[in-house]
Formats: structure tokens, sequence, C-alpha cells
């Protein structure tokens, strides 16, 4: 869609974005890294919001290529959740990728172009409609129990995760996130560990 040097420098401006937020991040960090003139970047992606919307695009699609994944290769709702999780927590501990970017942008939600502000929505939207849809199986299947409505439990679930990687980062400490979302995940499992 984008082209090989197109998907370069999205890659880049992800990796950038992860790393400084939204405000902090220019063409030049983009030229530097990918050693391409900040012109080449604009025939790309003419605007920093427009770029921005892409990077989040991106993520969105694949988060929902990913929850279909978990879908059809894992029965139990709960084990989805858990590799949801587990994910994130590999790429915490191995420093691949130590926070979502579409939440790291949402803490600079008053401050993004509209256009960027909607993308991180549609990607906190299909987060929450995905983890709804498993907890609503894992209690069909009864191996998840709630305690309040699945908007709540689900809403609570993406805000241990998302703060999960907060602390792991602020901390540079993993186990962190592992501690919050264990305890999250043991408080809504049937399964006794």
């Amino acid at each position: 869609m984008h082209g090989e040097m197109g998907e370069k420098i999205l890659n880049t401006a992800d990796s950038i974005m992860v790393q400084h937020g939204y405000s902090a991040f220019s063409y030049a960090d983009i030229s530097e890294a990918v050693g391409i003139r900040k012109a080449s970047i604009h025939h790309h992606f003419p605007t920093k919001a427009g770029l921005a919307v892409a990077v989040l695009r991106a993520h969105r699609e694949k988060l929902i290529r990913s929850a279909e994944m978990l879908d059809a290769q894992m029965e139990s709702p709960l084990a989805r959740l858990q590799a949801y999780i587990h994910h994130w927590e590999g790429c915490i501990r191995g420093k691949t990728v130590s926070f979502c970017v579409a939440a790291l942008l949402g803490a600079e939600m008053p401050s993004l172009p509209e256009e960027v502000q909607v993308e991180v929505r549609l990607h906190f939207k299909a987060l929450g409609d995905w983890i709804e849809r498993t907890l609503k199986a894992g209690v069909r299947k009864r191996v998840i129990r709630l305690q309040g409505t699945v908007a709540m439990e689900a809403q609570t679930l993406m805000a241990v995760v998302h703060g999960g990687m907060l602390s792991a980062r602020a901390l540079e400490n993993c186990d962190v996130f592992r501690m919050v979302t264990d305890a999250t995940m043991n408080r809504i499992s049937t399964e006794k560990s």
C-alpha cells in the first residue's frame, strides 16, 4: 500500500512515537533514522498528523488480525486474553516494544489533531470490543466470572494492561506488568492457579 520506503517510514515513525510521543517527534527524526530527505517523507506522508493516522491504522489492523487469529487458534477465551497479555509482557521484557502507541497517544489526547484523536478512539474501541466478546465467551464457557458488567470489566482489563505498561516503563521493571495483569486475570478466572 505504501511501498517499501513508505513502510520503512511508518515503522520508524511508530518506533519514535513509542519512545517520545506525538508532540516530540518530527520528520527530522525520521529523516535521520531512515537516511532520506524530509521532502521524501512529505512525498509519502504530507502531514505529521496523516503519518500518525497511518501508524495507528496499521496498529488497529494488526490488532484485529491478531485477535481473529487468537479466536481461531484458541478454544478457551481465558487463554486468548492471557495470550494477549503475554504478548505485551514479551514485548516489554524483550524491549522490542515497550508501550502500545495508541495508549501512549491516548495520554496526549487534548493536544492531538482531531484526525489522530479519532484513530486513537477507534483503536481503543476495537480492542474493547474484542475483550468484551472474549469475556462474554468466557462466561458462557464458565472459565471467566465477572464482578461487574462486561463493558466495565473490559475497560478494567484494558486499563490494567495499559497502566501496567506505564508502570513497567516508569520503574524499568517488567515484573510490575506481570504482577498487575496476573492479579486481574486471577480475579476473573474460574480456574485457580
